[in-house]
């Protein structure tokens, strides 16, 4: 680890050098307004043509190789599968808990939370305030009970109390979510970031996909969860230094904070307390339950997160790299929101130089990569798309070695039976690795159909089924009388509910139910549903009761699911 600690020592001390370089080229602050949003104006229409310099190509470029590096380092300590999923369970908890920060952010939310707080103002940070109770629960009251186990896979969790189906159930769940959600974020990565800065037609997009899928793909197949976890703690790193030199250009360039609201935004709603009505996009209350659920469930059922947790030590080490994990999330998110202001007030003070003219509201999720393309000194652009492409990677690479680690574990194993042969099994594991970031690159091509923006969209495809997830985790470890047939349909429930509130509008022609319900409201169906089923006597019954119980729970899944497939549609 000393390596790995030099490697960032040396990382931060480029940044904070290529930082102090550029602040000359914005030292003469005496410009009069008019012709510093002129200069600006005329730099936005010039974006639509522009490319990245020589100097902002060999950044990017060098950051590509240093990622292949790690991964053919990684590679040659890997001597099984437990190297390659687990890093042998003898982890750092600092690196690790980086890693878990890094890979739940992901480039989706380094996107969606500046242009949220252009859009609609401080409410989104008010579920920062949940993350100190989540930290409670699953650091003393879930990790203890997974690292109980020498499992690999999070689902062999519960075939100890629910048997192989749920645990079957669990791993498609699962699987559902990320491949979804790695698809997603590359193509946001691909569209909103790097066709935008260089000014490349739409048609472009798969083929940045699969040159951004590739490099990641590469270095996790070859490099395992060591090569994860390594890339993840430099990526987080090059990822804040890209939010900072933002920062720190726009204050230089405005002469000073006049960038810092002093006053409430006149497009910004208005920040109820809470709110019954559910049509109500977010309300302070609603954001912090939404956060709180979201986070609770994805921390204690999600194999991205289990998986950490089982690569360090023991329940202790897992608990500080949460722990880690949460401060971090904390200090990234609240400056994130920062960037958004700092974005905010330098283009509401240059509007020509808003997406040419289109409006700085309208246009809240592209002004962070407009500001690259508009602003950005040679060098510095490349640092910042380099961080982009950062949180893109490295939550693509944690959830292809996750996804892995599960088809592998629970999938593959049961079925074939595991080989004696520990190079065998790894380069079945490196063989299934390469497949799964071969089909989401192939996905993500896709994604643009599904419209809204990029924080809708999240909501509206891979959050959906965090719930059901930890609903059978929930009845595994909570419910002492909990039956393989009582968590199955409550996992269902949740997620007919889920998919009822998320596409209520397409489905009824009504107003789109607010965000902030989706989780809370699935969560809550999963485990009534689940604590209802669970009560029925199925358990060592015949077939033919356990038969009718089943057509009796599925009749309301049968009608709800006609429902979404007769009425549902895709806003494109």
């Amino acid at each position: 680890m000393n390596s790995a600690r030099s490697k960032l020592l040396c990382h931060v001390t480029v940044m904070l050098l290529m930082l102090w370089a550029t602040a000359p080229a914005y030292a003469d602050a005496e410009l009069s307004q008019a012709a510093e949003a002129q200069s600006v104006a005329a730099s936005t229409a010039e974006a639509a043509n522009s490319t990245l310099s020589a100097i902002d190509w060999v950044v990017v470029a060098l950051y590509m190789v240093g990622m292949l590096a790690v991964g053919w380092y990684c590679s040659r300590r890997t001597e099984d599968t437990d190297d390659y999923l687990l890093g042998g369970r003898k982890m750092n908890p600092s690196a690790v808990g980086i890693s878990l920060f890094a890979t739940l952010l992901s480039a989706i939310s380094y996107l969606a939370l500046p242009g949220e707080m252009i859009a609609h103002g401080p409410i989104v940070l008010w579920g920062i305030a949940s993350i100190p109770f989540v930290f409670v629960i699953v650091g003393y009251f879930m990790i203890p009970h997974f690292m109980k186990l020498p499992v690999t896979s999070a689902y062999e969790i519960l075939e100890t109390k629910l048997g192989f189906k749920v645990r079957l159930l669990g791993s498609i769940i699962f699987l559902l979510i990320r491949f979804v959600w790695m698809a997603l974020l590359i193509y946001m990565c691909a569209d909103k970031v790097i066709v935008v800065v260089l000014g490349w037609s739409s048609d472009a997009t798969p083929w940045v996909c699969a040159v951004i899928g590739f490099i990641t793909i590469t270095y996790t197949t070859i490099g395992g969860i060591r090569a994860v976890v390594i890339t993840d703690v430099l990526q987080s790193f090059i990822l804040f230094a890209g939010a900072i030199l933002t920062v720190a250009l726009i204050t230089i360039r405005m002469g000073g904070f006049g960038w810092w609201p002093t006053e409430w935004a006149p497009h910004w709603a208005e920040q109820k307390l809470f709110s019954l009505d559910p049509a109500t996009r977010l309300t302070i209350l609603g954001a912090a339950i939404y956060e709180f659920c979201w986070w609770l469930c994805t921390a204690g059922s999600d194999q991205l997160a289990i998986q950490r947790y089982l690569a360090t030590r023991d329940a202790k080490m897992a608990r500080r790299s949460f722990l880690i994990a949460s401060v971090a999330n904390i200090l990234v998110r609240g400056f994130l929101a920062v960037v958004g202001l700092a974005l905010l007030g330098y283009y509401m003070h240059y509007k020509a130089s808003a997406a040419q003219g289109a409006g700085v509201v309208a246009d809240a999720d592209q002004l962070f990569t407009r500001f690259i393309a508009d602003a950005l000194p040679v060098g510095a652009a490349g640092l910042v798309i380099s961080g982009l492409l950062a949180a893109a990677m490295s939550s693509l690479s944690a959830g292809v070695n996750s996804v892995c680690a599960v088809i592998t574990a629970d999938i593959i194993d049961p079925i074939r039976g595991r080989t004696s042969n520990e190079k065998r099994h790894v380069k079945t594991a490196r063989s299934v690795a390469f497949t799964v970031g071969l089909i989401v690159v192939l996905a993500s091509t896709q994604m643009g159909r599904v419209g809204g923006n990029l924080l809708t969209v999240t909501f509206k495809t891979c959050n959906l089924f965090v719930a059901p997830l930890f609903g059978l985790f929930f009845m595994a470890m909570f419910v002492p009388f909990a039956t393989p047939f009582g968590a199955t349909f409550g996992a269902l429930y949740g997620l007919v509910a889920a998919a009822l509130l998320g596409y209520w509008d397409a489905l009824t022609g009504q107003e789109e139910i607010g965000i902030q319900w989706y989780v809370p409201i699935s969560l809550c169906v999963t485990i009534l549903a689940g604590y209802f089923w669970c009560m029925i006597p199925t358990r060592g019954k015949s077939w033919l009761t356990l038969l009718f119980w089943s057509i009796v729970a599925a009749v309301p899944l049968v009608l709800g699911s006609l429902l979404l497939v007769t009425s549902f549609r895709i806003e494109g």
